[in-house]
């Protein structure tokens, strides 16, 4: 295994690929140290405090604990995030977008540049409703110090630049370094605070919160972590193989083909991006939930309120929300007729199936099929935690909600134990460190092949039993 690692650093490119991406992540760090001018940091995070565990706690969680001191990248990604999704969700339903992006390069990176314009459209929404609500105070406590016109403009500015700074890094990361980079910037956000995750489970040993019962539950917890990120492995190396014969045919004066090999479809094919569409575009507009005009009405004090998390209301989109990202994210990066296409141009087929629109619609019914497993998996992954640590508030829920009443309380309550790395998070995590390792796998082989680094041992593929 040291030696394998140690083969990253023996390859000039991929060392200066990692080199690189390690030095934006410390950047992305830096900025996290940088608090915006005017903001009374210790009411901010004394306010953020008291919101742990709520859908507040999870917009902090994927910007990575900036939003809870209002650091230069507060905002973090969300707004580049929930612009990608508006301009992908246009392709399939705005017919000059979609001939926009089947033109290839050109056609995408105009696409790309519109998106860095509405992220900086996002990014001054956002920030103006964060600017404005810490004005007016949150919890009866005094976040902004000297509040006023003044503090509201620097923090716009401040906030809109941190977001496409980060934007850039993201960026940069993709082409120049390893790994989806804005993956890996939510992934370093979630890992920054393994210590502090680790530090509250001393603390709960400490104190004896549970009684005799706190050191068997701590032990469970930990089992339960290992055995969830075990499954999690499981499920994202899992994948259907169909087979598929090439035919022999004679191309110039050599027999080619006639060999068996298969097609393999995983059965996460999205992996975390579901998860993070989901929960973007779930948590953006709760950034306006203690703003004056929603607390002014009762109709909007009451959907923003239902829109938390736990609430019945709020679960029920999150499914909705994954099932859809992980059936439209699956529609964008695979394409069946384009397979089927390429399958018969090199003289390819699925025994028992016709070669054309027969595979097409054989191989999206597959599709469909371990694309729904996938997404009730995101689903198992992201709410189960969410009804241990918080519940799930089924007796708030109008007309039926008393009968919800006779459940245990752990049910609707929750047990109240809450721990740093829930579903989502942990999900987040560990595909993206899959997802990333995997790349560097692949660029290991790749230059082992081209003889750029006679040392190094080629990684062998896993075993197809």
């Amino acid at each position: 295994m040291f030696e394998k690692f140690a083969n990253i650093f023996r390859i000039p490119d991929l060392r200066k690929r990692v080199l690189f991406t390690l030095a934006m992540l410390a950047v992305y760090r830096l900025g996290g140290h940088i608090t915006t001018p005017g903001v009374n940091t210790a009411a901010l995070e004394q306010f953020f405090n008291s919101q742990a565990g709520s859908s507040l706690g999870l917009i902090d969680m994927f910007s990575g604990n900036n939003l809870r001191r209002l650091t230069v990248f507060a905002l973090g990604i969300m707004p580049y995030i929930t612009a990608s999704i508006i301009f992908q969700l246009l392709t399939v339903v705005y017919e000059p977008l979609a001939r926009l992006q089947k033109e290839g390069e050109l056609g995408r990176r105009k696409i790309t540049q519109w998106t860095r314009y509405l992220t900086v459209v996002l990014g001054v929404v956002q920030s103006m409703a964060i600017a404005l609500t810490l004005s007016h105070g949150a919890g009866g406590m005094q976040l902004v110090l000297n509040p006023g016109p003044g503090f509201v403009v620097m923090t716009v500015l401040t906030l809109t630049t941190g977001t496409a700074f980060i934007m850039w890094l993201g960026e940069q990361i993709t082409e120049r370094g390893i790994g989806n980079g804005m993956s890996l910037l939510i992934f370093a956000g979630i890992v920054v605070g393994l210590p502090r995750g680790i530090q509250e489970l001393v603390e709960t040993a400490k104190s004896e919160k549970f009684g005799a019962f706190t050191v068997p539950a701590l032990i469970l917890l930990v089992v339960a972590m290992i055995a969830v990120v075990a499954f999690i492995v499981f499920v994202e190396r899992s994948e259907r193989r169909i087979p598929v014969q090439y035919a022999k045919r004679i191309v110039g004066r050599r027999l080619m083909g006639g060999q068996s090999t298969h097609l393999p479809l995983k059965v996460n094919s999205g992996g975390v991006m579901p998860v993070i569409f989901a929960s973007s575009v779930l948590s953006a507009p709760l950034l306006f939930a203690n703003a004056g005009f929603v607390r002014n009405s009762t109709f909007l004090t009451r959907a923003f309120d239902a829109l938390h998390l736990g609430e019945p209301w709020y679960e029920f989109l999150y499914i909705v929300a994954i099932v859809f990202f992980a059936y439209f994210y699956i529609s964008i990066v695979f394409r069946p007729d384009d397979i089927a296409d390429n399958m018969r141009k090199y003289g390819g087929f699925i025994p028992g199936i016709r070669p054309g629109k027969r595979t097409s619609d054989y191989i999206n019914d597959i599709l469909t099929r371990i694309t729904l497993v996938g997404a009730l998996y995101l689903i198992v992954i992201s709410i189960v935690p969410t009804l241990l640590i918080s519940g799930i508030h089924l007796n708030h829920l109008w007309l039926i909600g008393s009968f919800f009443e006779r459940l245990p309380l752990w049910v609707t309550n929750g047990l109240g134990f809450t721990f740093y790395f829930g579903g989502t998070s942990l999900l987040i995590v560990v595909g993206v460190a899959m997802d990333t390792v995997n790349q560097i796998e692949s660029q290991l082989i790749m230059r082992h092949y081209e003889g750029f680094s006679p040392r190094s041992g080629r990684i062998r593929g896993r075993r197809a039993w």
